[in-house]
């Protein structure tokens, strides 16, 4: 069966970015541009995890998105992977206090993505073809 990973994200080219990254990895993708539609699709698709930017315009942030899924006891064992261009320690410590599981500063690799979600899912990464230079 599908791992199901929302991705929450204003910016369009890093949607596209993540799906054909996210897509070979065997993952049912579901996206939206603001944490209220955010909000909206994680309780109706039920993600695995959830890709989630900080800063979004709309009525409120991913942070707070990120704070409204771990106090639903529903959705609260859904694994968030907060990403932004805010890095800064304290930053990160406040993505963490909002109930991030993970926190990847922009610009980041799409790879270390997928290897954080394939630890989530207790499942090994696919192995990548050897490329000769």
């Amino acid at each position: 069966m599908k791992k199901k990973l929302l991705v929450v994200e204003d910016q369009s080219e890093i949607r596209q970015l993540l799906r054909m990254t996210l897509e070979d990895e065997g993952l049912e993708i579901f996206e939206c541009a603001d944490a209220a539609t955010g909000e909206i699709l994680a309780r109706e698709c039920r993600p695995d995890a959830i890709v989630l930017d900080v800063m979004m315009p709309g009525p409120f942030d991913g942070l707070e998105l990120c704070r409204r899924l771990k106090a639903d006891p529903t959705l609260s064992g859904i694994k968030v992977l907060m990403v932004s261009a805010r890095g800064h320690r304290n930053d990160v410590l406040i993505g963490r206090q909002a109930g991030a599981d993970e926190y990847l500063i922009k610009p980041f690799s799409p790879a270390r993505l997928a290897e954080q979600l394939h630890l989530w899912f207790d499942e090994p990464p696919p192995l990548q073809p050897d490329i000769a230079v």
